[in-house]
């Protein structure tokens, strides 16, 4: 299998704390952490990001976060290495992305990310890397939660859109006949759609809408659910079935051991857990197992949250 091209070629140059930081479309949370100790993570610092503010605003925000955090470094001096956790569309390799469809940032597209934060930190350009969020996620939980250093590991993070890592060994692949386009499942179809058009908040919300004419939240359809309510238990089960027919096949070509699944929707696990079982075994009867057996599918939540990126993007800066 081949790792990501963007994994970084070298290890933190001061070989201890290094900065991460993960940025989400509100909000950027940075820390530090010791890649020989990744579950240790220091000096916390998050900000609200407005996706919509102009480039100045969003880069000192960002900035911002990373010198907050700096400034409690142990060592009393700042860490000149930072592991970031991005959205796509973005090309970690080029510190630059276009945001295209996504409705965030489009103050940054084609901004050299690298250049502009590295300058405000006050450090080299080569000191800043970046990485997929979805699959700095997917490795920190591989590292230190659910994903319990498994051989082939999938994580999919459920929220705006569906965001994937397909790990072998905690290396991302992101190519092949075994994984999805780019290792991407939101590139995925379900009844010849999109996936993220029948899983993701936005559709969620929308289909609660469409059938009860009321605005709720994804976490109010899932409180519904929870409490029996006809259309919000019709909503939820439609909504994982999808997920689950959608993945198994690829869960089963790439020999995944085990389903890790996070993101703010997985905090309702006890009413989606369920479901994505189900839609699995409706794809492919038999995949899901208790480990107990070679190659039974063990479906985990993710149990790290909001340090998971963190923790990843220290884990594969490390293992680069």
């Amino acid at each position: 299998m081949t790792p990501s091209p963007a994994s970084p070629t070298s290890r933190p140059a001061s070989g201890g704390t290094i900065g991460v930081m993960d940025v989400g479309g509100g909000h950027a949370t940075a820390a530090l952490v010791d890649p020989a100790r990744p579950d240790l993570v220091a000096a916390e610092h998050a900000t609200d990001l407005d996706p919509h503010a102009d480039t100045a605003t969003l880069l000192d925000a960002l900035a911002g976060a990373a010198r907050a955090s700096a400034a409690e470094a142990p060592s009393g001096t700042p860490p000149t290495d930072w592991a970031i956790a991005m959205p796509g569309p973005f090309d970690a390799e080029t510190g630059r992305g276009t945001f295209a469809g996504v409705d965030k940032f489009a103050a940054l597209a084609g901004v050299d990310l690298r250049t502009a934060l590295a300058d405000r930190l006050g450090i080299a350009p080569a000191g800043v890397r970046f990485v997929n969020d979805a699959v700095s996620y997917g490795i920190g939980e591989w590292a230190t939660g659910a994903g319990d250093r498994a051989a082939r590991m999938v994580c999919i993070t459920l929220g705006t859109g569906v965001g994937s890592a397909f790990l072998d060994d905690g290396r991302e692949v992101a190519s092949g006949d075994t994984v999805p386009e780019s290792g991407d499942a939101h590139r995925l179809t379900f009844d010849g759609r999109p996936l993220e058009e029948t899983i993701s908040s936005p559709a969620i919300r929308d289909r609660f809408r469409d059938r009860t004419g009321q605005e709720r939240s994804v976490a109010e359809v899932c409180a519904a659910a929870r409490a029996e309510d006809d259309d919000a238990v019709a909503v939820i089960d439609t909504a994982m079935r999808a997920l689950g027919v959608a993945l198994a096949p690829w869960l089963v070509r790439f020999e995944a051991t085990r389903l890790v699944v996070g993101g703010s929707i997985a905090r309702s696990w006890d009413v989606i857990g369920a479901p994505i079982r189900a839609g699995l075994e409706d794809a492919v009867p038999g995949l899901v197992g208790g480990g107990d057996g070679p190659g039974a599918l063990v479906v985990l939540p993710g149990t790290l949250r909001g340090s998971a990126p963190l923790v990843g993007a220290a884990v594969w800066w490390e293992r680069g």
